[in-house]
Order: C-alpha cells, then sequence, then structure tokens
C-alpha cells in the first residue's frame, strides 16, 4: 500500500512539474516577445531626422532607421548634427532550423558622432541584412521565431504598401511576408527618407509557447497631430 501510494504521489508530483516546467517557458516566450515589441516601438519614437540622414528606409527585406542614440554624446556630430545618432536595422531572415522557417531579428550600431561614421553604419545595416560578417553578427539580436512579416505604412491619411508608389519615392515592388528585395531603381534617397506618420507591422507566429498566428502592432508618430476642426 506504501508503495502504491509513494508511486501515486511521484505521478502527481512529475506532472506538476511539467506543468511548472510548460508554464515558465510560455512565460519566458511572451516576455521575449513583448521585449522585441517595446524595442521596436522605442527605435520608431526615437526616430532622429536631420538634414542629408535618411531617418527611415525600407528595402522590402530590411528597415534601416536612424535613431538617438541612448547614449550620451561625449561630443557633437559634425555638420550641423548637434546630437549622438545610432543606426538600428530589423529584419526576418529565413533558417528552416528554426520554428516557422526564420527568426526575427535586430541589429544596432553603437552611439555615432560623425556622418562619416553614420554613412559607414548604414551600409553595414544593409550589408548585414543580405550577407552577415562574423562582425555584423557581434551586433546582432535573435528577437523571437517568426514565419514572416510584413510592413506598413500610414502617408496621407491611409496605410499603404511602403514599397508602392502611394507610399514613398514611387517605388512600385510588391511586399511579402518573406521580404522582397525591389528593383534596381529603388535606391536610398538620403534627402527624403522621411518617417511616415504610422506603421503598422504584421508578425506571423509560429506554433509555440507565446501562441501561434498574427500579431498586429501599430505605430503612431508620436508628433503626429490631428487636422484643425
Amino acid at each position: 500500500v506504501m508503495a502504491l501510494m509513494a508511486l501515486m504521489a511521484w505521478r502527481g508530483l512529475d506532472g506538476m512539474l511539467r506543468t511548472q516546467t510548460g508554464l515558465q517557458t510560455r512565460a519566458n516566450d511572451i516576455r521575449t516577445l513583448q521585449a522585441g515589441l517595446a524595442q521596436w516601438q522605442t527605435d520608431l519614437d526615437q526616430l532622429s531626422e536631420h538634414k542629408g540622414i535618411a531617418s527611415w528606409d525600407w528595402d522590402g527585406k530590411v528597415l534601416r532607421l536612424t535613431r538617438r542614440s541612448p547614449v550620451s554624446a561625449d561630443s557633437a556630430p559634425d555638420q550641423g548634427t548637434s546630437e549622438a545618432v545610432q543606426v538600428v536595422a530589423w529584419t526576418w531572415r529565413n533558417d528552416p532550423a528554426r520554428p516557422g522557417g526564420g527568426d526575427w531579428q535586430r541589429w544596432a550600431s553603437p552611439a555615432l558622432h560623425t556622418r562619416t561614421a553614420w554613412q559607414d553604419a548604414w551600409q553595414q545595416a544593409q550589408v548585414w541584412s543580405q550577407t552577415p560578417t562574423p562582425e555584423s553578427l557581434t551586433r546582432q539580436i535573435q528577437i523571437h521565431p517568426l514565419a514572416g512579416w510584413q510592413l506598413f505604412v500610414h502617408r496621407g491619411g491611409a496605410w499603404a504598401n511602403p514599397l508602392s508608389s502611394d507610399a514613398v519615392n514611387d517605388r512600385a515592388a510588391p511586399n511579402s511576408s518573406h521580404g522582397v528585395t525591389p528593383p534596381a531603381s529603388a535606391t536610398t534617397n538620403t534627402q527624403g527618407s522621411t518617417p511616415p506618420d504610422g506603421v503598422r507591422i504584421l508578425l506571423m507566429l509560429p506554433p509555440g509557447a507565446a501562441g501561434q498566428g498574427t500579431l498586429t502592432l501599430d505605430w503612431i508618430r508620436p508628433t503626429l497631430s490631428g487636422a484643425p476642426t
């Protein structure tokens, strides 16, 4: 009888431990996803706009942003830039070994104090999205497994594909959840790559502890004001 009771107690304890492990895994995955979404919003909130420096560029695969650096500047950047900035990049990278077939990733440069340093970091972000080097991978963060993602921008009072002619720079390449490389004519315009009024991101979550399906998050530019009434 005692042996039977001990066996029943062990099975009950094992079930409790399995449940606790599952709940902890789910909580960890949800916290990781929440941290990634919070960082996404922070990067957009901290966008920095300076003449001759692009603050926003989406080519169908990687979103590059110039934001105010979280590190205080020891010296002011040259050519009229009055604050230290940072280049960050977001992308979805294909990886068949990962749940859903890929990962949502973020890359960030160190604090930049000169325009030359910004140009180098801007180019490094582009290279990282295509053929990452061992050096660029040291500045990469895996955010969360994804089956894909989509971006839409809000300009002129409506949501649009960021690569369409209605959104920016007369680009006409289609968007997709996996990213599409735009035609060669779609080049970065450092003078006119202004951020949109809003950004909508759709994340395709694969089956996992954090749930599955499409997660949608809208961001609105903090300085956006409504039309006068």
